[in-house]
């Protein structure tokens, strides 16, 4: 009997962590940046699974069977819309029509706000990530979704939500101050694909892009050509790679127009979460947006002073 109850006890003991987790509303996110603001908002009550990992481009990204399983089993799916996730789109309208609450959380963002360049052909850029405090915007769907999903945590979702858009509209300002160390007439950015005009509009940067918003297309020899005399031109210090891109295009564009490589940006993707990066006596997770503008930042007013 004694024996009996000390095993009852031992299955309690260890049932209970899994009990605790199983209480978690389970949540499915795709790119990065997305999974880091909805693990922010919906902290302990949440479980959040990311589809998409460091170094994965969403332009790309093509659902395995292992992901349309955990779609159906979320309870809440959050996406970064504008067709970023162009291969999934189709996905997720058929999930909404069946019921299940998916939400794009640029949904948030005014259409006075997005861009829409000429070289886009008619849709709107969907990098919005680049501007942090217009980014903060779409923290305003994630709290909706997950209180609609889970009305008892909704103050707990709203206090959450706060703090985040607080920290992205820092996390902006700081920006703005350490990018007023470089010249305006030096912060001209060249960098893979076109993921950076709404930071090169919130930073007051020229951003030049070897190929369009879309990595589907690799750059011709034409577009290097004329990217080789650009950079020629306006006599820059340095180019960008970026981690969810080919670097081959920029390599040759450094080797012919003689520049160095400034370093790897995060454009569509943050880094790997837990990678600790110091700069000024700072330290930040790469593996954050936060972390992601933070060092995108330093590499890009660095290599260019």
């Amino acid at each position: 009997m004694k024996r009996i109850a000390i095993l009852i006890l031992v299955i309690v003991a260890i049932a209970d962590p899994i009990q605790g987790h199983a209480n978690k509303m389970n949540v499915v996110t795709t790119s990065t940046m997305v999974t880091d603001m909805v693990k922010s908002v919906g902290g302990s009550r949440v479980s959040v699974v990311g589809l998409m990992g460091p170094g994965v481009d969403p332009h790309l990204y093509k659902p395995a069977s292992g992901d349309v399983v955990k779609l159906q089993r979320a309870k809440v799916i959050f996406y970064s819309g504008l067709m970023l996730e162009g291969r999934m789109s189709d996905l997720f309208f058929r999930m909404s029509r069946a019921g299940k609450k998916v939400y794009a959380v640029t949904e948030s963002i005014p259409e006075k706000n997005r861009l829409e360049p000429p070289e886009f052909e008619g849709h709107w850029d969907p990098h919005v990530w680049g501007n942090p405090s217009l980014w903060s915007k779409c923290v305003e769907t994630v709290v909706e979704g997950l209180s609609e999903a889970d009305p008892a945590g909704k103050n707990y979702y709203i206090n959450q939500g706060a703090k985040v858009e607080k920290a992205y509209k820092r996390v902006h300002n700081w920006g703005r101050k350490r990018i007023a160390e470089l010249p305006k007439k030096q912060r001209i950015l060249v960098t893979s694909h076109d993921a950076f005009n709404y930071f090169g509009k919130a930073f007051e940067f020229q951003v030049v892009a070897v190929q369009g918003l879309s990595t589907v297309t690799e750059a011709g020899l034409a577009d290097i050509a004329k990217m080789v005399d650009f950079i020629k031109e306006k006599n820059l210090k340095a180019i960008f790679v970026e981690s969810s891109v080919n670097p081959a295009a920029i390599q040759r564009i450094s080797k012919d127009a003689n520049v160095k490589i400034g370093g790897e940006l995060f454009s569509d993707a943050c880094g790997k979460p837990g990678d600790i990066h110091m700069n000024q006596g700072e330290e930040y997770d790469v593996g954050t947006f936060v972390g992601m503008v933070k060092h995108n930042i330093n590499t890009i007013v660095e290599a260019l002073k």
